[in-house]
């Protein structure tokens, strides 16, 4: 049951992800670009969250995963404290 609700997490940043910079291609709304960039990142989190309880149970990526949610959120970050428009 855990690995569904890994997966469809890493379904919805990538869903999410996908819209937002889709949005972005047609709107050019640079904090668009940032937040999807940003859930990018947190597809990555998520995979390597699947990897780590899912397929490799003995693995333990825990600062692999926290390092890339810290990635992630440097984008958004960044439009939304320096990005002016």
């Amino acid at each position: 049951m855990a690995a569904l609700i890994y997966g469809l997490c890493a379904l919805t940043a990538f869903a999410c992800s996908a819209l937002l910079l889709r949005s972005y291609a047609r709107t050019r709304h640079r904090l668009l670009f940032w937040s999807g960039l940003c859930f990018a990142g947190m597809l990555v989190n998520n995979l390597l969250l699947v990897l780590d309880r899912v397929v490799l149970a003995g693995a333990d990526l825990l600062v692999w995963r926290q390092v890339t949610a810290l990635i992630a959120l440097l984008p958004l970050l960044y439009g939304l404290i320096w990005d002016e428009e």
